[in-house]
């Protein structure tokens, strides 16, 4: 490995199952932990973020070795897998737990999310303004052991379910433009 000690980036995008699998297995990705982060409520449960009352977020936490990738690439990445113009949920999962943003762990990363997000709204490549949310990084739980992977433990129903969110059809359309702009 290089000579940076790994870092941690956390990106909530909606459903957890499907964030988690967009970074996964990437080089330079050493962890992916889909969990909760946001709130206020000490250990929550799924059920209890569910319910949109708790004020977390469903997030992935990334370890990643920045000599291999960086967070600007992260960042490529997770918004390639949002819509960022919706502030009231991701996809067909609504709801303030859903909401998009990019928890911040060190100021270098912040000034990159901003960067990102102003560079998104220069080009106007969506209609809407990305309201994503850049927000310092808090207490992290994880998720339920169940959730851990999902997508690999539970291939069959994690494709059907991918499948009707609109999620996949959306990534199709801005991947390209969104490589140019921010790759």
């Amino acid at each position: 490995m290089g000579n940076k000690e790994n870092q941690i980036a956390t990106f909530a995008g909606g459903c957890f199952w499907c964030t988690e699998s967009a970074f996964q297995g990437r080089e330079g990705v050493l962890n992916v932990v889909p969990g909760y982060i946001g709130g206020h409520v000490d250990h929550p449960t799924y059920e209890q973020v569910c319910s949109g009352t708790t004020g977390h977020f469903e997030a992935v936490q990334v370890t990643f070795d920045p000599d291999i990738i960086s967070f600007q690439d992260l960042l490529l990445v997770f918004f390639q897998q949002i819509d960022p113009t919706d502030g009231e949920g991701s996809f067909v999962d609504r709801g303030s737990q859903y909401r998009s943003a990019v928890f911040c762990h060190t100021d270098e990363q912040k000034a990159a999310a901003i960067n990102t997000i102003e560079r998104l709204n220069r080009t106007g490549l969506f209609k809407e303004p990305v309201v994503t949310q850049i927000l310092e990084a808090t207490k992290f739980y994880e998720a339920e052991v169940y959730h851990q992977g999902y997508h690999e433990k539970n291939p069959d129903r994690y494709r059907l379910y991918r499948a009707g969110t609109g999620r996949d059809a959306f990534i199709e359309k801005h991947r390209e433009t969104l490589k140019q702009i921010l790759g």
